[in-house]
């Protein structure tokens, strides 16, 4: 800059400053919106209990747009309420997902799911024979948060419905509800989930399967002294896997 520069001055003030980016919602097509009454377990005023496929995340995040969330807003199910986030389940689980229509059941059920007064079961298929002696699994789970190291007490219990040198059948019921709680806990003891390529052991040979073996199949709870007891058939993928294994 020197002397006799030309200098132009805009009025900015009418901008402001933001850092978030505009959110994208993910708009189904009629043919995707349609097939969700296939999945409908329960459907009432307050909330609604979905088979949850395998391979679709529960809301949209950085590495996914398609989601739950924004199919069902757009299903007859919600059309005078929207969606409530009261528990989550990984992209690659299938099962039992609750979803609340109104910020009263969604408190509940959060409150519900904090006093461990909802109880889920999850069926899995891992690799090898898992010990007999294990009934309880307890860990100490490390998560990093901004770089922060967090560690949480995880409790499972677990019950082998089958087994052979292969594979384990697995009935396990999550007393916590850490992330990737089963799946970090299988991988402890040795027995990942087939079809998990996060949590598995390198010196295993894997099984080329595009589903995680894992599935939520039960969940019960009460209101207002009515006992809601609800399961959740699993996918033909699991299904023929469970078949051609024991």
């Amino acid at each position: 800059m020197q002397t006799g520069d030309f200098i132009e001055i805009y009025d900015i003030s009418k901008f402001k400053p933001t850092d978030n980016k505009k959110k994208l919602k993910y708009l189904p097509k009629e043919k995707e919106i349609d097939t969700y009454d296939d999945y409908v377990i329960e459907n009432n005023e307050n909330f609604i209990v979905i088979n949850k496929p395998t391979g679709i995340p529960v809301q949209s995040g950085t590495k996914s747009f398609k989601n739950i969330i924004d199919i069902l807003k757009n299903t007859k199910y919600f059309d005078n309420s929207k969606p409530f986030i009261v528990h989550r389940l990984d992209k690659e689980t299938s099962g039992i997902l609750i979803i609340a229509k109104n910020r009263k059941y969604a408190q509940l059920f959060t409150s519900l799911f904090r006093i461990r007064k909802i109880h889920k079961t999850y069926l899995a298929i891992v690799y090898g024979k898992v010990n007999k002696s294990i009934k309880i699994m307890r860990d100490d789970l490390i998560y990093y948060e901004n770089n922060k190291k967090i560690t949480q007490k995880a409790i499972s219990n677990i019950k082998i419905i089958k087994s052979n040198e292969g594979y384990s059948y697995l009935e396990l019921n999550p007393i916590t509800g850490r992330k990737h709680q089963l799946r970090k806990q299988l991988l402890n003891i040795g027995n990942p989930i087939i079809g998990d390529n996060k949590y598995f052991l390198s010196n295993r040979k894997r099984v080329k399967i595009k589903n995680l073996m894992l599935h939520a199949y039960k969940i019960k709870f009460m209101i207002n002294d009515v006992q809601y007891n609800f399961k959740a058939k699993y996918n033909s993928t699991f299904e023929n896997f469970l078949k051609k294994s024991f």
